[in-house]
């Protein structure tokens, strides 16, 4: 394995390639060179990662550093291809993660709430599902000798890294207690149970409550259930549940599983120096290392899933914190893969209703109350008040669990602190503009203009054949 911690220059010479349409394939004029193949498909997906998102935590890195921040770039921002995605479901203007992800994965988009089902099939109807399964790149992948790496901060039986081995007609069947007993006769298995009976190589991520029994503090119908222990007993594979111990695993060629929080990872912005869990870019250096050694080459799909979790909590400060360690993620796979033979694609499978306004100062915090500048251009010094007297947040929500009913009071600016938001809702929700997506390496020219978002799916593809 090749280490290119010097990738920039690579970048400097590339152009970004832009045109109004984009055709299904990328067909070779007469006489051009062959494209290089890619050996190696990286596909970073952070979840809710919109561009509003992008731009604040663009600005909260540089500022973590004493930066004024606007200047700043995140790493995946450096790269030089770019596109525009769109992401609405076949039933949805804005989309759930799992249609979304399903069409990333498999080329085809599909409805809301399901896993690998085409649009034809009611969601939560399994009998309806069975005809209409769609196959994910993975398996592609799998079959033509590749290994295969799933990484997530989220329950790896969560929407997103589930696209990459399951398929299910309802999202929330994670483990078999959530799958009614009528779907279950019908033939439809749960999540969990999918993700252990599939060929992979590494997986990395939360969710070990729906792995195990209720003896064991898990979710399962059985009570002494251990589907990780039958996995390592049936793969010979190694299964740990901290840091540590992902970290001095053998790499003797047998598969590596690792689950690390009985739900989600813990935020990035609540973790201890002593935390037991790794993060996203120790996950990301081990399942590299592990996958690197496969002569076919590999497909890796790595998802910074907590983004999605701190904008629905109405708490930028966690969003953008996480979209900080996906950044430093992408980093860590720059300085260990050769992007002769590997492509590296970021991007989000949605947005979120988070806004940046108000007219701050250059360098103003972006996590801070608002302060512009006075007639002359300079900056006042003073929060600039709305017209009930308050200041505001540069940051805030179209909707979610933010908004106040009655008098506003003064807003926090602390990471935990929930913006403020206009229409009352439990949860935030999603946005519906479209994405970027960010390419480099073998292959990347295909990312250009503005695309479908199952057109992610053919340019693996394409870039891998």
């Amino acid at each position: 394995m090749t280490l290119r911690p010097a990738m920039f220059a690579l970048l400097a010479s590339a152009s970004l390639a832009a045109c109004a349409t984009v055709p299904s394939a990328s067909p070779m004029a007469d006489g051009d060179q062959a494209q290089p193949r890619a050996r190696n498909v990286i596909l970073f997906i952070g979840d809710g990662m919109g561009i509003s998102t992008i731009t604040a935590a663009r600005i909260y890195d540089g500022q973590s550093r004493g930066e004024p921040g606007e200047e700043n770039l995140l790493s995946f921002e450096e790269f030089p291809n770019v596109a525009l995605v769109k992401t609405y479901n076949t039933n949805q203007q804005v989309p759930d993660s799992a249609g979304t992800a399903t069409a990333i994965n498999t080329g085809t988009k599909t409805r809301a709430g399901v896993i690998n089902i085409g649009p034809d099939a009611p969601r939560g109807d399994c009998a309806g599902s069975q005809a209409n399964q769609l196959r994910p790149v993975a398996f592609d992948m799998a079959q033509e000798g590749r290994g295969i790496g799933i990484v997530s901060t989220a329950r790896l039986t969560h929407a997103t890294p589930a696209a990459v081995y399951a398929h299910s007609p309802e999202r929330d069947w994670e483990n078999d207690a959530e799958v009614p007993a009528q779907q279950r006769a019908a033939g439809c298995t749960d999540i969990a149970s999918q993700l252990v009976g599939f060929d992979f190589d590494v997986a990395l991520g939360g969710g070990l409550a729906n792995f195990r029994g209720t003896a064991l503090g898990g979710r399962r119908i059985e009570e002494s259930a251990d589907l990780p222990a039958a996995w390592a007993s049936r793969t010979g594979g190694h299964f740990v549940t901290t840091a540590a111990a992902m970290q001095s695993a053998p790499d003797d060629g047998l598969p590596l599983l690792g689950l690390f929080s009985p739900s989600h990872l813990t935020y990035m912005a609540e973790r201890g120096q002593d935390s037991a869990e790794p993060t996203l870019s120790q996950m990301t250096r081990t399942a590299i290392t592990r996958l690197a050694d496969d002569p076919e080459g590999y497909f890796l799909m790595v998802e910074g899933g907590r983004i999605d979790h701190g904008h629905h909590d109405g708490r930028a400060g966690y969003a953008l914190s996480e979209t900080q360690e996906l950044s430093r993620a992408v980093a860590a796979a720059l300085e260990m893969v050769d992007l002769e033979d590997t492509l590296i694609l970021v991007t989000a499978d949605h947005s979120h209703v988070f806004t940046m306004a108000g007219y701050p100062t250059r360098g103003n915090p972006i996590l801070g109350l608002v302060e512009g500048n006075d007639d002359s251009g300079e900056p006042t010094g003073e929060p600039t008040l709305a017209t009930d007297g308050l200041p505001y947040t540069t940051l805030g929500y179209h909707n979610g669990p933010g908004a106040v009913s009655g008098e506003r009071g003064m807003p926090s600016t602390a990471i935990d602190a929930r913006q403020q938001a206009a229409i009352p809702l439990s949860g935030e929700t999603h946005g519906g503009e479209d994405v970027a997506l960010y390419a480099v390496g073998a292959g990347a020219e295909r990312v250009r203009g503005v695309i479908e978002q199952s057109r992610v799916h053919d340019i693996i593809l394409e870039a891998a054949r």
